[in-house]
């Protein structure tokens, strides 16, 4: 744990680390009370959080990229704290819709823009961990960033629905906005900064000028960058591969648990608080010790291991439906899983140049995204010919087959060289 405290120490990262806790959990807490307002206004309308959560992706693929290219322009400390206080700001709005209006537009209006907000915050909190640590402690400090979303997920998970069925969805926002103050204020406290910083007052002209003179050149800079680096292209491959699969599984896997254990919602929220804690503790684990192994091998291993402890889930529940196996299941699955992001980032991180980290960062939300939206959708058809366990075991032969095959040849997937 020395190494962990010894990152922690560093004043900028810290703040930064903690601030991200906060936010995430507040994240958490959001969705809780998302799911309550639309229950609000259109009680067991699946439509509706469908297109709730529809305004939530969209941003992905309309600002990501966009998004990428500001991040690497403005100073990346600033962009986030701003990020920070505008979503609070909009944030607080909602509750203002529970009582006044039946009209669900201003609502996804709201969401749209603080999830385009969100695009803009991602890439500059994975661009500027190079800026406030250095290169030998980055593996660590993307594994503490990744404990941020686990902590986030134990803890925000096992508690928001409980808090926001007792508080309400209204007071569930404002906590939210909170949250997003709390973190505004920590990212301020950072020292470090680079570039300029973004001035409201010129943006929209600014931003006409970039289109026309150089937007789209640089741009296509970034996806050319994105293409000709094989390690990049490398990455991006396991990150589609790993939310592709996250897609196939999500609506069968809830449809799966809810059949074999008899629940509709309570142990499926106690699993993902199981499966947070097993990422938690497989990222503290390959944090500590993840330096002496090839950042490649670890993805390969753990395709492989995942892939197993998602067979053997499908299958063990399929059998045995009860509730400890599931949770344990749900923690292994989670810890063997827990490298493969961490060692993509730091891969990233070590091959990229600091002027293109943010257009790189938001092309991998692209393409996490595209990945999850497009297996889901195929899944979900799937699904109403093939069994549910069916569809588990095929994933997790895949997931085991792609990482047995190149851990063998050691060499990456051919299509990715």
């Amino acid at each position: 744990m020395s190494k962990f405290t010894g990152v922690l120490r560093n004043r900028n990262f810290f703040f930064l680390w903690l601030g991200q806790i906060i936010s995430q959990m507040g994240d958490r807490l959001g969705q809780m009370a998302l799911i309550g307002f639309v229950y609000l206004k259109a009680p067991g309308s699946s439509f509706e959080i469908a297109k709730v959560l529809s305004f939530t992706i969209i941003p992905v693929f309309l600002i990501g990229p966009l998004a990428g290219v500001y991040v690497d322009r403005w100073d990346r400390r600033r962009t986030m704290y701003a990020c920070d206080l505008l979503r609070a700001a909009l944030v607080s709005i909602i509750p203002l819709f529970l009582f006044y209006t039946k009209n669900m537009t201003p609502i996804y209006l709201i969401i749209f823009v603080v999830f385009c907000l969100g695009r803009f915050f991602v890439p500059a909190k994975l661009s500027i961990i190079p800026d406030l640590v250095e290169k030998k402690d980055l593996l660590i400090a993307n594994s503490l960033v990744n404990i941020t979303g686990m902590i986030a997920a134990i803890i925000g998970f096992g508690i928001s629905g409980v808090l926001v069925e007792w508080i309400g969805p209204k007071s569930g926002f404002y906590l939210n906005a909170l949250t997003f103050l709390v973190s505004a204020l920590f990212i301020f406290l950072i020292a470090k900064g680079n570039g300029h910083f973004m001035d409201f007052k010129k943006v929209g002209q600014e931003i006409v000028e970039v289109i026309k003179k150089s937007l789209f050149q640089e741009i296509k800079e970034g996806i050319l960058y994105f293409i000709k680096n094989k390690d990049i292209r490398f990455t991006a491959g396991v990150t589609f591969i790993l939310w592709s699969a996250l897609g196939s599984i999500y609506v069968v896997l809830i449809v799966f648990v809810q059949n074999t254990l008899h629940s509709a919602t309570k142990d499926l929220g106690l699993l993902v608080m199981f499966l947070g804690t097993g990422l938690f503790l497989g990222s503290l684990v390959y944090g500590r010790f993840g330096q002496r192994l090839s950042h490649y091998k670890t993805i390969f291993a753990s395709l492989i291991l995942s892939g197993m402890m998602l067979i053997v889930f499908a299958l063990a529940i399929r059998r045995y439906p009860y509730f400890p196996i599931a949770a344990a299941l749900s923690l292994l699955l989670g810890f063997v899983i827990s490298p493969i992001m961490i060692a993509s980032n730091t891969i990233i991180h070590n091959v990229s140049d600091s002027e293109m980290r943010g257009k790189i960062f938001s092309s991998m939300e692209i393409v996490m995204h595209l990945g999850f939206l497009l297996f889901m959708f195929i899944s979900g058809l799937l699904a109403e010919r093939l069994s549910h366990t069916l569809i588990l075991v095929i994933v997790g032969c895949v997931f085991g087959v792609l990482g047995l095959i190149n851990l063998i040849s050691n060499r990456k997937i051919p299509w990715l060289n």
